[in-house]
C-alpha cells in the first residue's frame, strides 16, 4: 500500500531512482562494501532536488498541522518549507505529491535506543547493529542515542558505515560503553584519573555523549567533569543512594545533563532500592515538587522511558502489533520465544509503569523538559524501532497533548544531543530528516505508526522495503554466528 500509493505520485524517473535504492544499498549492507553503481546512484540522488507537495505538515515549531504548500530539498537540506515552489525550482526535481490524508513530520529521536538484545537461552545481551538500523529507520526514527553499548567498538564501526553511506540506518550518536557496574568488568575502585583516561579515549574515538548506570557518586562526578571538558553531555540511570549509588538530586548538583527513568530526590529512601519507593511516589508532596524544580532550575532534561516496565509484566494499552515484530527474528529465536512461560502480571513492574505515567505528566505540567526513549533491549518479541511509537502513544495516554508529545520525540531529542540547530523541526536551513504518515497524528497519535515514506538527509526510503530486508534475520542461527 505505502510503496504503491506513493510511487504512483512520484514522477516515473524519480520512482526508479528513489524506490529501487533500498535493494542495491541493502545488498551492499550485507557485503559491508559499496559497489560503484550504488555509489553513483547515491551521488545522483543527492544532486537532484526534491519537491514534496500536498498533504499536511507538522513542522514542530508550533502546535498545529497545516496544509503543505510545498517543501524543497536540495543536497539533503530544507531550502523551502510551506510555500509554493516555483517553476524554476521544480525544474529537474523529483516531485512527490501527497494525498490530503498524509502528514509530514520531523524525524523521531530515540535517546534511549538500545541496539542490544537478549536472545536465546544463554541470556547474554549483545548489540545487533546489522538489521536493527533498518527497523529504526523504517519507523521514522532518524536519530538514535544507544544509551550504553555492550559492543562499543562494533557500534562505532556501524555508525561509521552509516555515515559513509555503506549501510542504511538512522543517525547513531554513539554512547560508548557504560560507566558503572552495567559495564562488564567495571572497576569499582577506579580513580578519577582512570575515569579521565577512559573518557578521553572514547571521546577521541567519536562518542557523542556518555551514559552512567550503576555508577557511584565519585565516579559520576569524574565522568561529568571530563565529558564536559570535551564538550560532551552525560546522562545516567540513577538510584536512591542505596549501596553507594547516586541519587538524581546529587547528580544534578554535580552538573549532569540528563536523567533516565525516574526523577529521584528525597522521596527515595537512601537505605532501599529506588524503584519500590518510586512506585509509591506522591506527586503532590513537597519532596516531589522540590526535585522537579531542581531539574527545571538546572535545565536538566528527563527521559522517562514509561513503557520500559511493561516488557517485564502484562501488556498495557498500545502494546498491540500493527506489524508482527516477531517475524524479524530468526526461526531459532522464534522457536525459543515459544518456550518462554506465558506473560503474567508482576505487581512491582505494573506499579512502576503507572508511577512513571503520573510523574511524567506532573513533570510536564510543571514545565520540565522531556525526551523520548524506548529502553527496549528486545527478548525476541518487541523491537525498539516500533516501540518508539508505543512510547509516543504512552506519553499521550499519560495526559500530554499529541503536539507536545511529538515535540518531545523530535526537537527535544535534538536539543538533548546538541543538534537542534540542524535537526528536530522542519525549518529552512535544517537537514531533511522527516517521515510521511497516513492520518492526522493530532487526532490519533497512533497514526504515527502508519509510515509511508522516510527521508534522512534528503535520501528517500520505502519503509516496507527496509523491513523486508530484515525479516527473519535478527538473532543467532546454526548457519550464522551472532
Amino acid at each position: 500500500m505505502a510503496l504503491r500509493s506513493i510511487e504512483r505520485r512520484v514522477t516515473r524517473e524519480a520512482s526508479r531512482a528513489v524506490f529501487t535504492l533500498a535493494v542495491p544499498v541493502l545488498a551492499v549492507l550485507l557485503m559491508l562494501s559499496r559497489t560503484t553503481s550504488a555509489e553513483a546512484q547515491n551521488s545522483a540522488m543527492q544532486r537532484q532536488p526534491i519537491v514534496i507537495r500536498g498533504g499536511h505538515l507538522f513542522t514542530g515549531t508550533g502546535d498545529a498541522v497545516i496544509p503543505n504548500r510545498g517543501i524543497l530539498i536540495v543536497a539533503g537540506r530544507l531550502m523551502a518549507v510551506d510555500r509554493p515552489i516555483t517553476a524554476s525550482e521544480m525544474a529537474g526535481a523529483r516531485i512527490i505529491d501527497l494525498r490530503e490524508t498524509e502528514y509530514v513530520l520531523p524525524g523521531l529521536f530515540d535517546v534511549h535506543a538500545h541496539y542490544n538484545m537478549t536472545l536465546g537461552q544463554n541470556g547474554l545481551r549483545s548489540d545487533e547493529y546489522t538489521y536493527n538500523p533498518l527497523i529504526f529507520l523504517a519507523n521514522g526514527v532518524t536519530s538514535t542515542f544507544p544509551a550504553g553499548e555492550y559492543d562499543p567498538e562494533g557500534m562505532m564501526e556501524a555508525r561509521k558505515r552509516i555515515d559513509a553511506g555503506d549501510q542504511i540506518g538512522p543517525r547513531i550518536y554513539n554512547s560508548g560503553p557504560y560507566f558503572g557496574t552495567a559495564r562488564r568488568g567495571w572497576n569499582q575502585n577506579a580513580t578519577d584519573e582512570d575515569i579521565y583516561r577512559d573518557v578521553d579515549e572514547w571521546a577521541a574515538k567519536g562518542v557523542r555523549a556518555f551514559k552512567g548506570k550503576g555508577i557511584a557518586p565519585q565516579h559520576l562526578r569524574a565522568l561529568i567533569e571530563r565529558a564536559h571538558m570535551h564538550g560532551l553531555t552525560v546522562t545516567a540511570h540513577l538510584e536512591s543512594g542505596f549501596r553507594n549509588s547516586t541519587n538524581a538530586r546529587d547528580a544534578i548538583l554535580m552538573g549532569i545533563d540528563r536523567v533516565e527513568h525516574i526523577l529521584g530526590g528525597d522521596q527515595l529512601d537512601p537505605n532501599k532500592p529506588a524503584y519500590p519507593s518510586w512506585s509509591m511516589v506522591d506527586t503532590s508532596s513537597k519532596q516531589f515538587k522540590d526535585i522537579v524544580q531542581l531539574f527545571i532550575s538546572h535545565h536538566v532534561m528527563f527521559d522517562p522511558t514509561i513503557t520500559a516496565p511493561v516488557y517485564f509484566s502484562q501488556l498495557q494499552e498500545g502494546f498491540d502489533y500493527w506489524v508482527d515484530e516477531r517475524k524479524f527474528f530468526t526461526p531459532e529465536v522464534q522457536a525459543w520465544v515459544k518456550t518462554k512461560p506465558p506473560r503474567k502480571a508482576v505487581a512491582s513492574w505494573d506499579s512502576l509503569y503507572w508511577a512513571m505515567r503520573r510523574t511524567t505528566k506532573a513533570f510536564y505540567d510543571a514545565g520540565g523538559l522531556l525526551t523520548l526513549g524506548t529502553d527496549n533491549p528486545s527478548t525476541g518479541e518487541f523491537i525498539a524501532g516500533f516501540s518508539a511509537h508505543r512510547e509516543l502513544h504512552t506519553l499521550v495516554l499519560a495526559g500530554i497533548p499529541p503536539a507536545a508529545a511529538l515535540k518531545i520525540a523530535t526537537i527535544n531529542g535534538a536539543r538533548a544531543l546538541g543538534m537542534s540547530d540542524k535537526l528536530g523541526t522542519i525549518e529552512v536551513g535544517k537537514l531533511a530528516d522527516l517521515f510521511v504518515i497516513e492520518g492526522n497524528p493530532l487526532v490519533d497519535i497512533k497514526n504515527t505508526r502508519n509510515v509511508q515514506l522516510v527521508m534522512k538527509s534528503g535520501f528517500i526510503y520505502d519503509p516496507k522495503a527496509l523491513l523486508a530486508q530484515a525479516e527473519g534475520k535478527i538473532g543467532p542461527s546454526p548457519k550464522r554466528t551472532p
